[in-house]
């Protein structure tokens, strides 16, 4: 599906050089960033007091979220669960108070707004369970290079596995970069949006890959950045299709989903649009470096005795 067909091939690769430096120059700020200031870890990962209430009616949780504020915290989360009249609390580690002295000062705090409210469960989550929600969450993201590696490496060639891979990668750490650099809350679903943009972001190397196999095919005597000029080209539409719906979806969530799928929404957001930079002038632009070339991508016809073709 095509809402406009570009009958000219605009020259990607001819600024390819230039785009790569500023992208490797904001991969190295990320990974800087990263290091030197790490992550803003959700209680998920730190650990903290979690607590189960229950109201009479359906919560208000910007109500909630108000009282517990109040109390000074900055770093917590309030969400439903089961109905929306339960309401999950998580609260950071605080120094000089148990769980059981959290949960009573902010049970205080809610049932001066809402006598209603109930408590279900107070626990406390350890750190060490976070460091195995992180280590697992670390885990699944190796797993998945490895799987993309792969699957690339068997569709097309090696080259562009080691260009798609790289081109992820590139995508995965930017976004991480920025949560580093702005001290945005890293938790468990940041983690699941930046696996999701893994997905997502081959999903377009894959489609620039298989056209530029395709036009291997049909332009036989086209060097191999035309080649890759036109492949880019001629996907724009459904790149602009494609990227602008799900950014619609993302939007969506971003801004009227709550706190809960904010940087979620962020992280999917970022990896977006690096996600379409990276498959245009990193992936591409890498195999054309690596040397990519048409008999790389496209079997050579056999020919019997007689110098004829077979079929």
């Amino acid at each position: 599906m095509e809402f406009f067909r570009i009958h000219r091939t605009i020259p990607f690769m001819r600024n390819a050089l230039v785009l790569n430096i500023i992208s490797l120059l904001t991969f190295v700020a990320a990974v800087f960033f990263i290091v030197t200031r790490g992550f803003h870890l959700s209680i998920e990962f730190t650990g903290g007091t979690v607590m189960e209430v229950n109201y009479a009616q359906t919560a208000q949780l910007d109500q909630v979220r108000g009282a517990v504020s109040k109390l000074g915290y900055t770093d917590f989360q309030v969400q439903n669960f089961g109905t929306s009249r339960d309401v999950m609390i998580r609260l950071p580690l605080a120094e000089g108070q148990t769980s059981a002295t959290q949960s009573e000062t902010v049970m205080a705090s809610l049932k001066a707004a809402d006598d209603s409210v109930q408590l279900r469960r107070v626990e406390f989550v350890g750190p060490q369970v976070g460091q195995e929600l992180l280590h697992n969450g670390m885990m699944a993201l190796l797993v998945v290079v490895i799987g993309i590696m792969a699957y690339l490496g068997i569709r097309f060639e090696w080259k562009f596995a080691v260009a798609g891979v790289i081109a992820n990668l590139h995508d995965v750490v930017i976004i991480l970069g920025f949560f580093a650099f702005f001290q945005w809350e890293f938790s468990l679903a940041v983690l699941a949006g930046v696996l999701a943009v893994l997905g997502y972001s081959v999903n377009e190397s894959v489609v620039i890959m298989d056209r530029i196999r395709e036009n291997f095919r049909k332009y036989r005597k086209a060097s191999v950045h035309e080649v890759i000029d036109s492949a880019i080209t001629q996907t724009i539409s459904r790149t602009i299709i494609t990227h602008g719906s799900t950014q619609m979806m993302v939007l969506a969530m971003l801004f009227f989903g709550g706190p809960t799928l904010h940087y979620f929404a962020l992280a999917l957001t970022i990896g977006i649009w690096f996600g379409i930079y990276s498959s245009v002038f990193v992936a591409a632009a890498l195999a054309m470096w690596m040397g990519v070339k048409r008999e790389d991508l496209v079997k050579p016809v056999k020919k019997d005795e007689d110098g004829v073709e077979a079929a």
